[in-house]
């Protein structure tokens, strides 16, 4: 069984190719996500094209987007968060981690893309980068000559703080 790119657990057959070969319409924007995400693994950018809302289809550039595909190695999508897209939404929203590997670089792409519904099929309007959480520190901040918290007496940069 050929396993389908999106990590669905499904065969390819049963689950993007479909929709990527427009045998069957995608019924929400997570499987519009995921047959995108198989298009550019499986180097099949006719979907790419075809699932991008019909005012959007101006900005798309078929031939780097075949490159890109072409030349990158894909490892995975990753969806994290879904909000609406249900059979009586017009819009919707998917929270995904797409990794890759592209000239030598491992990469993870990581967006909140939107889709809306015409005429009951589901369209790639955009997407957003997510920015990474950022880090908020618990306890007080430890500074290099401060006592080493594990009690020993010396200096944290000569204690723990080396191992840091």
């Amino acid at each position: 069984m050929d396993k389908c790119p999106c990590g669905s657990g499904q065969a390819y057959s049963e689950c993007c190719e479909p929709i990527i070969k427009g045998e069957r319409a995608a019924e929400t924007p997570e499987q519009v996500m995921r047959a995108r995400y198989s298009a550019y693994a499986k180097v099949e950018t006719d979907y790419l094209q075809a699932s991008l809302h019909p005012d959007k289809k101006d900005d798309h550039d078929p031939e780097s987007t075949r490159h890109w595909a072409e030349n990158a190695e894909w490892h995975g999508l990753e969806i994290i968060k879904i909000e609406d897209g249900g059979p009586e939404d017009n819009e919707g929203d998917v929270e995904f981690r797409a990794s890759y590997t592209h000239k030598g670089e491992r990469e993870t792409h990581h967006e909140l893309a939107h889709f809306s519904k015409e005429e009951d099929a589901w369209y790639y309007v955009e997407g957003e980068p997510v920015k990474p959480a950022t880090f908020v520190r618990e306890g007080p901040k430890i500074g290099r000559n401060d006592p080493c918290p594990c009690g020993s007496g010396k200096k944290y940069k000569h204690c723990c703080g080396r191992l840091a």
